[in-house]
């Protein structure tokens, strides 16, 4: 197994991030195994948060909460309990502290302890508790452990960097022909999403490698950006029935060249071909970290061209890169996908795909979810293991049938088949904080964060623990990157209202609504603060909130009831909570009726009869 320590019945090795115990292998995300290292490296002491957090994350800002989230992986899986540890103790408001002695083996010298003395002991001495204290066993855990800082310090002279974290920006089109765009971005996703399904492996979202499209950015600057340690980068071109992509591995801090290949095939064989690249970058990438894990990536099926370009412009559509979404951009997705499911009806991607579309539509009817739940259950019975079909049919039970214990469990499922998507990661924190477990939910968003940098995960956290400050920090720092972001506005909308900071609230709000094509609505706000103040500001936005529903053009009706409880209007807050409830077979684009018990706007209703009965419909634990 290599070099290791053991703590308890537990092997540990550092350099392949896994745990074993009679014959069971758990593999750690690095961040975690680094963690239980430092911990290692002071076993019996107490070592606080702040050195924790700048030994593992030195480049990198980053909340307690992940650390929270690291030592809350750790207990589990060395079933430890934080109310009466035998393995980690929290020490409070302080920092963490390994209980039990850390013991060298695999050979690694040592020096026996001086009260052992006779040839029995012999045996002893190949596996000797490391003692606290001791520069010299220190020193030995340290360089049995692989060396963590040391590894850091010395990475770039070594010709063997570790990559244990990636980002795959756009392949570039070589065809000649913008209209191929969305071809070389459909290979895009594909890759990522195969890649994001390799366990050893965190590979950020799609929708942050995305941005970078064109962009003028040094690699050093996108892998810093991205906290990454490697770069996935290449071509594409597509010339008659041929394909033939280029991808090259880059060290993102250095911008130092791994590896690359490029590879040709027919069009029939596009996934084939692009399962190839996958392949060759997760080979390259274990051979990196010393993993002994075969991490097997399954060969398609051969794909008829048309239904291959009928799902890549669908894709095209779904993402919508650089032209914004909508209800036209949704509807023409679908019809794509129809087409490829038409023409192969085992295209298990367009079963996906025909789900996501009628689940991102901003009103969809009870006939949308229908479609969505039967495409998702299609795609799950053509492939048992689709993590994307999984989560979408979690959402749909958790959401639209409120079979909470049904959702959770198929929300854990698709995470256990791909622990990078951001997306499902985020909804289950969702879940999770609604059934009233804040720190399992608080440790879904920190990953959901890491996964997706500049998706608001955490700041619901910090809304939903009414931290607001934090909350609106947090916003700020991704609002400057994505000032167009109109959800970015209005969760700031919201958090100076609580905050008692009003004209910076409805600033928010203005711009949101002015984001999402509701300009005159914005400006009718902006007057009403003027003359009649805040409440008179959110009077103006209820009325008109109202009238879109009636219009059909929006149906948001959590967000009234918010804005009616803020204004104390009890009744019509209750109504339109009745309204979101009736309606649940709908989606809503505004706040989920599933998170009232978390929604501090709410706060107000908490208390009254109608709420506790709403509760109790629900399934919610009160």
């Amino acid at each position: 197994m290599g070099e290791g320590f053991r703590i308890a019945e537990w092997h540990v090795e550092p350099r392949l991030n896994t745990v074993f115990r009679n014959g069971t292998t758990v593999h750690l995300e690095p961040k975690v195994m680094a963690v239980l290292v430092c911990l290692a490296q002071h076993t019996g002491k107490p070592v606080t948060k702040e050195e924790l957090l700048q030994t593992v994350w030195p480049d990198t800002f980053v909340t307690e909460d992940v650390l929270k989230r690291a030592v809350f992986e750790l207990r589990r899986v060395f079933e430890d309990d934080a109310r009466e540890p035998r393995i980690i103790q929290t020490i409070p408001k302080s920092g963490y502290r390994l209980m039990v002695p850390v013991e060298a083996v695999d050979g690694a010298e040592q020096a026996a302890p001086a009260a052992v003395h006779d040839e029995a002991s012999r045996e002893s001495r190949r596996r000797v508790p490391v003692l606290v204290g001791g520069l010299a066993i220190l020193l030995l855990i340290a360089l049995t452990l692989g060396g963590y800082r040391l590894r850091e310090r010395f990475a770039k002279k070594s010709s063997s960097q570790q990559i244990r974290s990636i980002a795959v920006l756009p392949l570039e089109n070589l065809s000649g022909d913008p209209a191929q765009e969305y071809f070389s971005d459909g290979m895009t996703d594909a890759l990522i999403t195969d890649l994001a399904q390799m366990g050893f492996l965190k590979v950020i979202s799609r929708t942050s490698s995305m941005q970078y499209k064109g962009t003028k950015k040094s690699l050093p600057e996108i892998a810093k950006e991205l906290n990454v340690d490697g770069i996935i980068e290449g071509t594409v071109q597509r010339s008659g029935d041929r394909v033939r992509i280029t991808a090259q591995l880059i060290e993102g801090r250095s911008d130092q060249h791994l590896w690359a290949n490029s590879y040709e095939r027919e069009l029939r064989d596009a996934f084939a071909l692009e399962r190839d690249v996958t392949s060759d970058i997760a080979h390259q990438i274990q051979g990196r970290i010393m993993s002994t894990s075969q991490s097997s990536v399954p060969q398609p099926q051969a794909t008829d061209p048309k239904a291959l370009e009928a799902y890549l412009q669908g894709i095209d559509h779904l993402n919508a890169y650089g032209r914004g979404s909508g209800e036209q951009e949704m509807r023409k997705a679908a019809e794509y996908f129809q087409q490829a499911i038409a023409t192969d009806p085992h295209f298990v991607l367009a079963y996906i795909g025909m789900a996501k579309a009628h689940d991102d539509l901003p009103i969809s009817s009870p006939e949308d979810v229908e479609i969505r739940k039967k495409a998702a259950e299609t795609a799950l019975a053509l492939d048992p293991e689709s993590a994307e079909a999984l989560g979408i049919l979690a959402k749909i039970h958790w959401e639209n049938e409120l079979d909470w214990s049904g959702a959770e469990q198929e929300y854990r499922q698709s995470i256990g088949f791909n622990p990078n998507n951001a997306r499902v990661r985020d909804q289950f924190c969702a879940l999770l904080a609604e059934l009233g477990r804040m720190e399992e939910a608080s440790l879904e968003c920190q990953m959901a964060q890491e996964l997706e940098p500049d998706r608001p995960s955490l700041p619901y956290v910090f809304y939903w623990r009414g931290e607001y400050d934090r909350s609106i920090a947090m916003l700020r720092m991704i609002a400057e990157r994505h000032p167009d972001d109109g959800q970015l506005h209005y969760l700031l909308f919201e958090d100076y209202a609580l905050n008692g900071t009003y004209r910076d609230s409805i600033d928010e709000l203005e711009k949101c609504l002015t984001l999402y094509g509701y300009g005159e609505t914005a400006a009718r706000i902006h007057s009403a603060f003027a003359t009649s103040g805040y409440k008179g500001a959110l009077r103006q936005f209820a009325k008109d909130l109202e009238r879109l529903h009636t219009a059909q053009q929006m149906f948001v009706p959590v967000n009234l009831a918010d804005v009616y409880a803020t204004l104390d209007d009890k009744n019509c807050a209750f109504y339109w909570l009745e309204q979101a409830y009736a309606h649940r077979d709908m989606i809503s684009t505004g706040e989920p009726l599933d998170l009232i018990l978390v929604d501090p706007m709410l706060h107000p209703l908490r208390h009254d009869r109608r709420f506790t009965d709403l509760v109790r419909r629900m399934g919610l634990p009160r």
